[in-house]
């Protein structure tokens, strides 16, 4: 099968975090695409997610030398220019050929108080400027053995995705991570990771209808590796995967991305 659920092409996006100067992500990024080729990229998207320093050089590496990953960024300001200092627009990622945003990371909620209603302004933002965000959501491990799980990512879709229009949803993508998963080794089941998938899914249908919960992509992240990743990416309502120390290591990230070989 060529395609996830959606009858798009998988994605597989690798955040690298606050890690690499930017000669190590020009490193990293021809390593990987060394490991990578013509008929992976036939069957998934692979999209790499460098800190803001090295966005330039990894742009110039990929655009040189022809690489076909999309460029992505794993955070921005909703505004687009004024002072705030430190942050990064929306249009100066766009004007680097960015192609995906990672928007409400559960460390920029947990770390830097990015309330739900941030978050939703940084996704417009970033859908005003022709890139595609990559909404985070998930639950901690206090609310998953409380019950809460569903009410707490179903909450944080309904508020990513409020006054967003039923086409622009549809392209989107949704990264569903449990934040109990997220650097701990820990894995949800591939049936657990499954289950919240569809739940995604379904909250999505509730506020912008099936045409979009159809054609909305939706990964699963929280410690996807190469020995776990084909149990995981093959289910029905997993449509991909945001990597994250994994995607340090072309040669494991390279494999998370051919996961239909292993």
């Amino acid at each position: 099968m060529a395609e996830g659920a959606t009858g798009r092409k998988p994605l597989i996006s690798g955040n690298w975090k606050m890690h690499n100067n930017h000669f190590e992500a020009i490193q990293l990024v021809q390593t990987l695409s060394y490991a990578l080729s013509d008929d992976d990229y036939a069957v998934v998207d692979v999209s790499v997610h460098p800190p803001f320093t090295d966005i330039r050089s990894v742009q110039t590496v990929l655009d040189a030398d022809r690489i076909p990953m999309l460029l992505g960024a794993q955070h921005c300001h909703f505004e687009e220019k004024g002072a705030f200092t430190g942050e990064v627009a929306p249009a100066m990622l766009a004007k680097l050929n960015v192609k995906l945003v990672i928007a409400g990371h559960s460390e920029r909620r947990e770390l830097f108080g990015e309330t739900d209603e941030m978050v939703n302004a940084k996704v417009k933002a970033i859908i005003r400027n022709s890139m595609t965000p990559i909404l985070c959501v998930g639950e901690t491990l206090t609310e998953r053995e409380a019950g809460q799980a569903e009410t707490k990512v179903t909450g944080q879709v309904r508020a990513g995705l409020a006054g967003v229009t039923k086409a622009a949803v549809g392209a989107m993508v949704i990264a569903y991570e449990p934040i109990w998963a997220i650097g701990t080794g820990k894995t949800a089941t591939p049936e657990d990771a499954q289950a919240m998938c569809a739940h995604v899914r379904a909250a999505v249908r509730e506020v912008s209808g099936p045409d979009a919960a159809a054609s909305v992509r939706i990964q699963y992240g929280g410690s996807v590796k190469a020995a776990n990743a084909a149990e995981l990416l093959t289910q029905p309502d997993i449509d991909g995967a945001l990597v994250g120390g994994a995607s340090l290591e072309a040669e494991n990230f390279a494999r998370i991305a051919q996961y239909r070989l292993h």
